[in-house]
């Protein structure tokens, strides 16, 4: 009598009588029973067999992106760019910027597994979220402590000091994602971006810089820019939402806050010039940015995409931050 079945199933779902425990147990059998397993529909061996060779690897829950990167695009310049402004008012970067680079770039990150894992905490995700955010909460953590240690022990203890007025900001907006609360929020998203501009004052100790006055100088004009910009897209989505281009009356109604945020920018940085604490080339960022303003107020974006208007919005504020940066490098060559 033959080891082998008297009849072998026509599918890989078809468990007869008369299918024998070989098939099962060989290659042919595993592939079947995984396959039937998640539910895909019946059908020849080989479409099975060129169906799993297109199945990508399975990625461990722990380095999903969402639990390590944030996903709003446009908040990353709010800290990158007066980090870039602040090591070019020194006279560009040092040794040590790059210490300084990470340590910001891990107390940035660390926001999105925080924010992740009170939302599981709270009912607003799976509690299955839990276990990676809190690892990603761990690394960040550990990277942050030691880069920060680093800069203490080369002599940059001012650097401690910002992170006062960050830690009531941080438990702020944890509060807020708590209690469902934090979409739409302008009043922490404002002062938030002050927090991220703390970054203008480090990156200008750490590179070198020995003004007084200059770096604080610095964080407030990142500050003001970072809000007024802010105003200018929240300004940008009230014109999204109508039918039709509106009168010239309503649209300065609508804009009108934005355009005022612009002018005392453009207003106090040419104080500022005239007084030799920054360059005039710098001026002319904040005049350019009042420009953009003006121009939703004349052509209005009706209709548009909210990610249109916020990589809009992005440009602009990468255009900032290179004449600001580069009134300040070729100041410095004079």
């Amino acid at each position: 009598m033959s080891l082998l079945p008297a009849q072998v199933p026509s599918s890989p779902t078809d468990h007869s009588p008369n299918t024998h425990l070989w098939d099962h147990l060989s290659l042919h059998g595993v592939i079947s029973s995984f396959v039937s397993s998640i539910d895909v529909p019946d059908c020849h061996p080989q479409v099975y067999n060129g169906w799993m060779r297109k199945q990508k690897p399975h990625k461990s829950k722990f380095f999903r992106k969402h639990y390590a990167i944030p996903s709003e695009h446009g908040i990353w310049i709010w800290w990158l760019g007066p980090l870039i402004i602040g090591t070019s008012a020194a006279g560009g970067p040092s040794s040590a910027f790059l210490t300084l680079f990470l340590a910001a770039l891990f107390a940035f990150l660390i926001r999105q597994p925080v924010s992740i894992l009170v939302k599981a905490w709270s009912g607003r995700r799976n509690k299955d979220d839990v276990r990676p955010a809190a690892f990603w909460i761990v690394v960040y953590g550990i990277g942050l402590l030691v880069f920060v240690a680093i800069l203490v022990a080369q002599g940059y203890r001012q650097i401690l000091l910002l992170a006062i007025p960050g830690i009531p900001v941080f438990i702020w907006n944890i509060r807020l994602i708590s209690k469902r609360s934090e979409r739409g929020q302008r009043g922490i998203e404002l002062v938030g971006s002050g927090v991220l501009a703390l970054a203008a004052p480090a990156a200008y100790w750490v590179s070198g810089g020995t003004e007084v006055f200059l770096p604080w100088i610095l964080w407030l004009l990142t500050w003001l820019q970072s809000a007024a910009s802010i105003v200018n897209v929240y300004d940008r989505l009230k014109f999204r939402e109508l039918d039709q281009i509106p009168s010239l009356e309503i649209r300065l109604r609508n804009g009108r806050r934005s355009i005022a945020y612009h002018i005392f920018n453009v207003i106090l940085s040419a104080i500022l010039a005239v007084g030799g604490w920054i360059p005039w080339l710098s001026v002319s960022a904040f005049v350019l940015m009042l420009l953009d303003s003006a121009e939703s107020v004349i052509h209005p974006p009706i209709g548009a995409k909210a990610r249109a208007i916020g990589f809009r919005q992005l440009g602009a504020s990468i255009l900032f931050v290179i004449l600001m940066s580069m009134g300040f490098l070729l100041a410095g060559t004079l």
